[in-house]
This record gives C-alpha cells, structure tokens and sequence, in this order.
C-alpha cells in the first residue's frame, strides 16, 4: 500500500540542530522514499513497509547518537509527493 507521512524529528540539548536533522533526511532518502522539504516538517511518500522501516532505521540511528523526538503523521489518503518540485 502506498502511504504518505509528515515527519518532524527534533533534537534535543543541542547546539547545531540541523546537524541531525541533515542526517535524518539523507538517511530517508537513501531508502529511495519520495521526500518533500517543508520548514517544519518533511513529508516521505512510499509503500507503506518501506516508510515504517526506513523511519524506525533512521530514528533508531539518530537516537543512538543524539537526545531526539521524532513526531508523524501518516495517511494513505495522501497523493505521492511530486518529485519534480
């Protein structure tokens, strides 16, 4: 099933927030998920197994590093992320 989520991954007791959130992304994206930059959140569109490993992988490898919150919103009501923006 083909899903979309809205994810937003927060550090905490940080100095360079981007740093992680940088990471997080890439590790997303290198999952070949449909990735959508917002300036709070990001939005990741895929079949659903792929979306939930990748966030649980990609969360679990931040986590091992940096103090972090991760929040989604999922949805297979959403239409895929047009990657041509």
């Amino acid at each position: 099933m083909k899903i979309q989520a809205e994810i937003s991954l927060y550090p905490l007791r940080q100095n360079e927030l981007t740093k992680p959130i940088r990471q997080f992304i890439e590790l997303l994206k290198n999952n070949k998920l449909k990735t959508e930059l917002g300036p709070m959140s990001t939005l990741v569109s895929g079949d659903s197994q792929v979306v939930f490993e990748s966030l649980q992988k990609a969360f679990e490898k931040l986590a091992q590093r940096y103090e972090v919150v991760m929040t989604a919103k999922i949805s297979n009501a959403c239409p895929e992320i047009n990657q041509s923006k």
